[in-house]
C-alpha cells in the first residue's frame, strides 16, 4: 500500500503529464502461490500479452489463491523492480481498500475480457 491509504490522507495533486506517466495494463493471472517467506503475501504471475511477469501482493487476507486465476486485474507496468522478502515484484496491481483490515481489501478487476497488455487510460 501507498502512504495514503484512506479518503482522508489527501496525495498531492499531479499534472497530466504526470499520470502520463503511468504505463497501466491489463494483466491476466496465470498462477498464484503462497510467499514462502511471509503470512500476508501472495505470488501472482501474471499474463501481459506475450510477456510474463511476477508480482508481490499483500492480498493474502482477501483472497484465496485459487480465486485469482484467470482474472484480470490492472497493474502498474512501468513500477521499478522492488524486492519483498526475498521475491522480486515487476509491477503492482490496483487495488481498494474498503475497510480497516487486511481482509477488506478489493482488488479491482475487468467487467469483461480484454486482450492481456491492453492499454489503460
Amino acid at each position: 500500500m501507498c502512504e495514503a491509504d484512506t479518503p482522508s490522507d489527501a496525495k498531492a495533486t499531479i499534472t497530466y503529464d504526470d499520470f502520463c506517466k503511468l504505463d497501466l495494463r491489463v494483466a491476466t493471472i496465470v498462477e498464484v502461490a503462497e510467499h514462502p517467506n511471509a503470512d500476508k503475501l501472495l505470488v501472482l504471475q501474471i499474463d501481459l500479452g506475450g510477456q510474463r511477469r511476477q508480482i508481490i501482493a499483500g492480498i493474502k487476507a482477501a483472497y484465496a489463491p485459487e480465486s485469482l486465476l484467470g482474472k484480470q486485474i490492472v497493474v502498474v507496468a512501468n513500477l521499478q523492480p522492488r524486492k519483498m522478502r526475498g521475491m522480486e515484484s515487476n509491477g503492482m496491481l490496483l487495488a481498494a481498500s474498503a475497510g480497516e483490515g487486511p481482509a477488506d481489501v478489493v482488488v479491482l478487476t475487468l467487467d469483461r475480457d480484454a486482450p492481456p497488455g491492453s492499454s489503460v487510460s
